[in-house]
């Protein structure tokens, strides 16, 4: 969604040098509950589309309109940016016009297109592959050319790391960047020197984001730390669907051996709790207006 008079858009807050902390979303629910905590923004993972939406793993099974239409549920409830991982761009280059015009339409304000071959699978996954660089820098250009306003930003994420080395996937990173892109996202990093050195090429020129996967490749930090290093982007794309499956498993293990709920009440919205988290009596009076 775009942003009110009062709020700065995704390109003029990545001028700041404070990072911007994105946590993971996964449906209005979570952005909601994400934006009442005062982020400044949120991420919206094909791997949180595909676990939540069909209990499946992040292995290219999710196609471009479920991951639209999940945006624009997103984006028709909060007005936070949200960016968004647009996967391969679901096919060519021609695909990638299409999935940028349909993502900018439901109101991303950040696009993410990675060079891995379709179907991808989640960046810390192994035995990934990637296609040639200069048949991503086409994509890019593509989708640069696509979208309609200049602040629904593009961002160029490279998986390469894993394949061709450091060097290797910093020089792909580099040839994104003359492609015009908005950021920059070299996935997987292994090692605190390695992000340094990823910072030390790029920081200066491009914001860059940095993935935290818990239980993942890349050593995890917080945004602040982050920020001493030179990331301007931080992300926790999954945490959020992972506290809720392990919270969820607690509750119906507890439903199940005691046939109700009584023992999580006390972790619990009741009624009224809920539907005051999500504006039910401000929406009531609202529809009475129009009586």
């Amino acid at each position: 969604m775009s942003a009110s008079p009062t709020t700065p858009t995704l390109r003029e807050r990545l001028r700041s040098p404070e990072p911007v902390l994105a946590p993971g979303v996964y449906d209005a629910l979570t952005a909601l509950i994400a934006e009442q905590a005062g982020f400044e923004a949120v991420y919206l993972s094909g791997g949180a589309v595909a676990y939540t939406q069909f209990g499946r793993s992040d292995v290219g099974l999710t196609t471009a309109k479920e991951a639209a239409d999940t945006l624009a549920r997103i984006t028709d409830r909060v007005r936070l940016p949200v960016i968004v991982d647009a996967d391969t761009g679901f096919g060519n280059a021609l695909n990638t016009q299409r999935t940028v015009r349909d993502f900018e339409r439901a109101g991303a304000a950040m696009i993410q297109l990675e060079d891995q071959t379709f179907p991808k699978r989640c960046g810390h996954l192994d035995n990934k592959a990637v296609v040639p660089a200069a048949e991503m820098c086409g994509k890019l250009r593509a989708a640069l050319d696509a979208r309609h306003c200049a602040d629904t930003l593009i961002l160029a994420r490279t998986d390469a790391l894993a394949i061709e080395g450091l060097a290797a996937a910093m020089d792909r990173a580099e040839a994104y960047l003359a492609c015009g892109v908005d950021a920059i996202f070299i996935e997987a990093v292994r090692t605190t020197d390695d992000m340094d050195a990823v910072c030390g090429r790029f920081a200066h020129r491009v914001p860059l984001l940095a993935n935290m996967i818990e239980g993942g490749k890349t050593p995890v930090q917080s945004s602040d730390e982050l920020g001493r290093r030179g990331f301007r982007i931080v992300i926790y794309p999954g945490g959020t669907a992972r506290f809720a499956a392990r919270q969820l498993q607690r509750y119906y293990a507890s439903v199940k051996a005691h046939g109700g709920t009584r023992e999580m009440q006390a972790e619990m919205f009741d009624f009224d709790g809920l539907n005051a988290l999500i504006g039910t009596p401000e929406l009531l009076a609202r529809g009475k207006g129009y009586e």
